[in-house]
Order: C-alpha cells, then sequence, then structure tokens
C-alpha cells in the first residue's frame, strides 16, 4: 500500500494559505447567491446586517476551524477525534458534507464551462436564445462532457498537491479574479439602458438599490428574515462547517499569525461578495428593473446574458470576462472542496495524494453523472421540506446546506464551547504570543450566541420554522 510522506504538506507562505482559503470562499455561492439577496432584502439593509454576522458569527466559525485544523494537524474526517475521542463521529458528518456537495458543485462548473465557451467562440447571442439553457441542462450527454472538463481540472490541481497545485494556481488565479471582478464592477455603474416604454434606467441607480438600506414594509418577522438570510450566505461565503478550513488549517505553519490570516481571509471574501454585488445589481437594474433581481439561480444563466446581449459586440467581451471570473471562483472553490474529501482520505487510511485523489474524483464524478441525469433520464419532482420542488441537484443542495452544514456548525459549538472549552482554540490562536483581539468576543458567540443561531438556521432549513 502507497503511504504519505512523514512530513505533512504545508503552504508556503500566510499570502498562499490566505489566497487559497479566500478562493474556496470566493464561490458560485459570492457570484450570484449575495447580490441576489441583497436585492431581496433591502440592499444596503442586507449588507449591514451580513457585515455585523461576518465580523462576530461567521468569524467566530472560521477561525474554530482553522484553528482546529492547525492544531491536530488533520483533516476535518479525522481531526475532531483528535480533540475528543468520543466526538470522531463529527468527523464523519464533516467529510459527507464536502463529498455531497463536490459533484454538483462540478456539474454547476460545467455550465459555467459552458457559458464561457459560447462567449469565446463569439456566440453570445445564442446564450440569450429562449430556452437555451433549460435546453442545454436537459440534453443528456452535453452537461456531463463539459462537467467532465471541469472535474479534471480540479482533480490535476488536487493531485499536484498544497504547494505545487493548489497554493500555486491560487496565486495565478486569485489576483486575476480580483482584476477581472473590480473592471466589471467599474463598468457596471456607466451602464445605462432606455426600455420600449421610453424609462431610462443608470448602473448608478441600481448601485443606490443595492447600497442604500430600504425600510419599507420592514416588520420584525421580515428582519428576522433578513438576519436567518445573511446568515446562510455566510455558510457560502466563507466555506464553514464543510470540513474545508479545517483540511486548510492544517496545511499552516505553524509560526505563521493564524489570526492574522483569519482577518485577511474575512476582508478579501467580504471585499468580493460586495464587488460581486456591484457587478450585477447595477447591470441588471439597468435593463431590468428591480424586477430582474428576483431571477434568483437563473440570474447567472439567464438574466446576464440578455444583459451582455443589450451592449452589442461589445457585450460579448464583457460576457467573456464575466464567465471567466466565475470559472475561475467556480474552480478555486470546487478544488477546496476535492482537497476536503482527498485530504480525509490521506489521514484515514495512510493513501498517497495521488491515490486518495483519483479515489474520490472518480466516485465523485460517477454521482455528478447522476446528477445531470436528474434532468433527463432520472427526471422527478420531489417536494422538499422547505416547500421547495427540486431534482437530485436540488436535493442534495438542500440536505448538504439546510440540514448537514448547520448540524456541523451546531455540533463544532457545542464541542469547542462546552466540552473541550474555548482554551482548546484559543491556545492555537495565540501559540506564537500573538494578541486576540476579539477573544471576549469569540468566547461568548462559540458557546452560545452561534450554537442558538445555528439551532435556529436548523430548524428553519427543515421547514418548522
Amino acid at each position: 500500500m502507497e503511504t504519505q510522506t512523514k512530513q505533512r504538506n504545508s503552504f508556503t507562505s500566510s499570502i498562499g494559505f490566505v489566497l487559497a482559503a479566500a478562493g474556496s470562499a470566493v464561490g458560485l455561492g459570492n457570484i450570484w447567491r449575495f447580490p441576489y439577496l441583497a436585492a431581496k432584502d433591502g440592499g444596503g439593509l442586507f449588507l449591514l446586517v451580513y457585515l455585523v454576522l461576518a465580523l462576530t458569527f461567521g468569524f467566530a466559525l472560521l477561525i474554530t476551524e482553522v484553528a482546529i485544523g492547525r492544531k491536530t494537524q488533520e483533516s476535518p474526517l479525522t481531526a475532531y477525534s483528535k480533540i475528543n475521542k468520543k466526538w470522531g463521529f463529527l468527523g464523519i458528518f464533516s467529510f459527507v458534507v464536502p463529498f455531497i456537495i463536490y459533484p454538483y458543485y462540478c456539474v454547476i462548473g460545467g455550465w459555467v464551462m459552458k457559458y464561457m465557451f459560447c462567449y469565446l467562440a463569439f456566440q453570445g447571442q445564442v446564450a440569450v436564445a429562449d430556452g437555451f439553457f433549460g435546453t442545454f441542462i436537459t440534453s443528456q450527454w452535453q452537461p456531463i462532457f463539459y462537467c467532465a472538463i471541469f472535474a479534471i481540472l480540479c482533480f490535476i490541481i488536487v493531485y499536484k498537491g498544497v504547494e505545487h497545485g493548489i497554493e500555486r494556481y491560487s496565486k495565478i488565479l486569485m489576483p486575476i479574479l480580483v482584476v477581472i471582478v473590480v473592471f466589471i464592477a467599474i463598468y457596471a455603474l456607466f451602464i445605462s439602458h432606455t426600455d420600449e416604454n421610453g424609462v431610462t434606467r443608470t448602473g448608478l441607480q441600481g448601485a443606490a438599490v443595492y447600497f442604500i438600506p430600504n425600510f419599507e414594509g420592514l416588520t420584525i418577522k421580515k428582519f428576522l428574515l433578513i438576519i436567518l438570510d445573511a446568515m446562510g450566505q455566510l455558510f457560502y461565503s466563507l466555506s464553514i462547517a464543510m470540513g474545508i478550513m479545517i483540511a486548510y488549517g492544517s496545511y499552516m505553519k505553524k509560526d505563521e499569525n493564524l489570526n492574522k490570516s483569519v482577518n485577511q481571509i474575512e476582508i478579501f471574501d467580504t471585499g468580493i461578495a460586495l464587488l460581486a454585488g456591484m457587478m450585477i445589481i447595477p447591470a441588471v437594474f439597468a435593463f431590468s428593473g428591480k424586477e430582474g433581481m428576483s431571477a434568483g439561480p437563473g440570474l447567472m444563466f439567464i438574466t446576464l446574458p440578455k444583459v451582455f446581449n443589450s451592449l452589442g459586440k461589445f457585450g460579448d467581451f464583457i460576457g467573456l470576462i464575466f464567465f471567466v471570473m466565475v470559472m475561475f471562483a467556480a474552480l478555486t472553490s470546487a478544488v477546496s472542496i476535492l482537497e476536503a474529501i482527498t485530504s480525509s482520505m490521506m489521514d484515514k487510511f495512510k493513501w498517497s495524494r495521488r491515490r486518495s485523489a483519483f479515489i474520490m474524483a472518480v466516485c465523485t464524478f460517477v454521482v455528478s453523472i447522476i446528477v445531470c441525469l436528474g434532468y433527463n433520464v432520472f427526471y422527478f419532482d420531489l417536494k422538499l421540506p422547505n416547500g421547495s420542488i427540486g431534482q437530485i441537484l436540488d436535493i442534495l443542495d438542500y440536505a448538504s446546506n439546510n440540514i448537514l452544514m448547520p448540524v456541523v456548525g451546531l455540533l463544532t459549538c457545542i464541542l469547542i464551547g462546552w466540552i473541550a472549552k474555548p482554551k482548546t482554540t484559543i491556545d492555537e490562536i495565540t501559540l506564537n504570543g500573538e494578541k486576540f483581539v476579539r477573544k471576549t468576543l469569540y468566547v461568548v458567540m462559540i458557546k452560545f450566541i452561534a450554537p442558538i443561531l445555528l439551532f435556529i438556521i436548523l430548524l428553519t432549513g427543515i421547514g418548522i420554522i
């Protein structure tokens, strides 16, 4: 049997860790889900709630997972048992979450790749044809083909390891992604459009909708729903409760400033999330008004291509760089998810990285094929406990995001807050004598507030609230 090298791989620098972790966090959830929720939940009001929660709730969960990873030097599957032997079952949950998410993430990554190739071939007008998206995802072989390409790219990066794969490609992809996001966000502000009724709307007006808090019709119940939306978004935005940050934390060198690095991830990720809203909301508002923001997941694959098409020939160029950016975001996130399950196999069974990556890539690709066929061969409608109607992809998404992730987060808080005690992670955070400015806030969040919020998220997800 192949075995691992004795010394655990690690990121070569703090910036390598931050870019890789931020790359994981900056994914499809930030690109389409964040702007959609911001538009739905009162623009600047949602942003304010999100920022407060990111600095408290999100920070507590994020730094806990990174600290667990670095302290144990283990992957999510085996790390929890190192904290407390009786809590090894939590590692199984932390392994199942990324194993469920990765296959359908590759499917969506394949959808992004399809659109990117359309714009690369200057066929952007094809992407706006009625039924284009629906026809594509319901076809039998095309989605599998593009999913396979996307999955192979992820496999190659993870196969190459931490330093020569994940860190190297993160250092290349993330700066390019930031430049593209900033460019599109600035460009979107200067878009203007006059509709068939002679009404002219501008990107700057859309930015006002995005940034200025809207208190119209605000009730206590609606405000609580905004809080729940913001908390749910934090799971996507910070890659928490997926085992990813434990895996990446285990590759962090002991002499690095853990607290400082987590702060940088927070700033990087929140900044990209805000810029994602600036990219999308002003442009969509200019062409479709507030109604256009209700597209949800279809925002990226149906609404935005129509916006690009309205810009003429230059729209194909904007569409291309947009989907290249989305591809980079999807790729860095998918790589981190595959790494979480690959490293778990390495630590649990002492397999080599090559063997672990290959076996996990094959197993998850089989599930990806089933997800693709869920829109044709295996098509069915199932009413989920939260009231939505879904197919195989929606079921996997519901199980991971609405049930398993809140459960993992809740149990992690109980383990660190009450069983092992906060000192377990605080000692790791201040290992080299670093100051932990938010220490009191951290203890209060991990012991009391975060568990309550996570329990409410869980009850909401399963339809009880």
